[in-house]
């Protein structure tokens, strides 16, 4: 007996993933046969796929949204594809686009023609994780030279650290003695001192 298995992939934690569930259920998935990634669409390294893919069988039938939601990788959108319909000879339909089911239209023309969409449509979600990628390096540099900081903000040195750090490089403070006095400990005092010079020794 055949069984209908549904895909969803978002690129992170953060993206919701609630308009793919609520048309895979609409389509009548069960939901223990929903798999679903949260991990970008740049190759298919992706746990829930994998497992998925395994679970797969002859005549049973792969549904998911979009086909960049199945990878966003040109050349192994193509491949993955042949595996499932060629090697496991399970059938995959992409929602958004009915031309993309395998389970109909498998004379020559109606190969061909699915063959033709499936190629455009990788291109598509290639170019666009692409575009994503570019635009992103865009706006860190754009960031940059309106001086914004980007990542982790450095500590700020305690008060008076610069006054106490050159009477311990005049050898008037020892280690224990300059913490004490910027009410730090030792270990956050030579962590601080290696940023300004090489460490000295008391």
């Amino acid at each position: 007996m055949s069984v209908t298995y549904g895909y969803i992939r978002v690129s992170s934690i953060e993206q919701n993933e609630a308009r793919q569930l609520l048309e895979l259920a609409a389509y009548g998935i069960d939901p223990i046969n929903i798999y679903m990634d949260k991990l970008s669409g740049k190759d298919f390294n992706r746990p829930e796929y994998q497992k998925l893919k395994r679970r797969l069988r002859p005549n049973d039938l792969l549904v998911v949204k979009s086909i960049d939601r199945l990878g966003r990788n040109y050349v192994d959108i193509q491949e993955e594809w042949r595996i499932i319909t060629k090697v496991i000879k399970a059938d995959i339909l992409i929602l958004d686009m009915p031309l993309l089911d395998t389970r109909k239209d498998k004379d020559l023309i109606g190969t061909l023609i699915a063959d033709i969409v499936l190629q455009l449509l990788s291109y598509v979600a290639q170019t666009e994780r692409e575009n994503i990628r570019q635009r992103q390096a865009e706006g860190i540099a754009a960031a940059k030279l309106r001086g914004v900081h980007l990542g982790r903000r450095a500590n700020p040195l305690p008060d008076g650290f610069e006054e106490v750090y050159a009477r311990w490089l005049r050898g008037e403070l020892t280690r224990k003695e300059a913490a004490a006095a910027l009410g730090i400990s030792v270990n956050q005092f030579d962590w601080l001192k290696k940023k300004c010079r090489p460490p000295r020794t008391d």
